[in-house]
């Protein structure tokens, strides 16, 4: 019987590719193992699909008796509904240590790295796999995007090693150019209702007891949101009742500016002064600096719950 390997829900450029990159190793090293998805693709993973060739991993939202490999997370919020009546075979991620617990041992690839695929590039190596040529291609998109080209404070020197060995396999010369040319798809904003922008990179955290949700949206250019930056706000208020949310934070960052403007709607009106030492102006505040979620926003944000 095959096992599947599953990014996060709301699944990003790294969950979806690192879902067909380690699925791949696996049947080479003699495990049969299927890529799976918990969501809808990003504009931008579809772009990095429709390049290299591949089709979307299968959708399955259900994963009770079945063995499965956790990408990008390990966290229970984050996972298939019914994770807790799957056996959980593996876990391969770059963010801090989840709520995921196992009563069986399991593979655990975790390195504090930009994104999982440098960490399945690792994998690869290990196993002495070579990585196919369209393969090298998404993995490389996908570090670049969690990287944001290597702006992000989360880069390591292992990411960009992995980025110039992966741009070698798949006959990348300007592997730079390619990572703009995927934040131009990202930055395509126009048209798309608000609730999918803000779901479109969205997760929720569990903060010493109380729900928080944090999105992000990446562009070159923030003048993409002046006409909808109330819509945006008044829909997150809306989505903080809808999922009982002590908190909803959506940061709309600015890779050329290297800095986010943070929208946020909060139960504490003096949240993102006690977390971040900025004071907010119509629920809005300039986080200069600021591009990752993982690194920059999460850990004080937790701070802050667990005083």
């Amino acid at each position: 019987m095959a096992n599947y390997v599953v990014g996060h829900k709301i699944p990003d450029s790294d969950s979806i590719c690192g879902a067909i990159a380690l699925a791949y190793l696996k049947n080479q090293i003699g495990e049969e193992v299927i890529p799976a998805r918990l969501g809808e693709l990003s504009p931008e993973t579809q772009f990095i699909l429709d390049k290299f060739g591949f089709e979307a991993p299968l959708l399955k939202t259900s994963y009770a008796g079945d063995g499965v490999y956790i990408v990008d997370h390990s966290d229970i919020a984050l996972a298939p509904d019914d994770i807790d009546q799957a056996t959980i075979l593996g876990i391969i991620d770059h963010h801090k240590l989840g709520d995921l617990t196992t009563s069986t041992p399991l593979e655990c690839w975790i390195r504090p790295v930009g994104c999982s695929n440098t960490i399945i590039k690792m994998m690869y190596d290990f196993h002495q796999v070579a990585i196919p040529k369209n393969i090298a291609g998404i993995m490389l998109c996908a570090i670049l995007s969690d990287t944001v080209i290597f702006k992000s404070p989360t880069c390591t020197t292992a990411d960009i090693k992995c980025v110039e060995a992966l741009a070698e396999i798949a006959g990348i010369d300007d592997y730079k150019a390619l990572g703009m040319e995927m934040f131009l798809v990202k930055s395509a904003v126009e048209g798309t209702p608000v609730r999918d922008l803000i779901l479109r990179d969205f997760k929720d955290f569990n903060m010493n007891g109380h729900k928080v949700g944090i999105g992000q949206l990446e562009v070159v250019d923030l003048s993409v949101f002046d006409d909808i930056k109330a819509d945006l706000l008044t829909d997150l208020a809306q989505l903080k009742a809808e999922g009982q949310r002590h908190s909803i934070l959506l940061l709309l960052t600015d890779i050329m500016k290297e800095g986010s403007e943070l929208l946020i709607i909060s139960d504490d009106e003096s949240l993102a002064e006690k977390a971040f030492g900025v004071k907010t102006l119509d629920n809005k505040a300039w986080l200069d600096g600021v591009l990752s979620r993982k690194k920059q926003v999460v850990p004080p944000l937790q701070s802050v719950f667990s005083e």
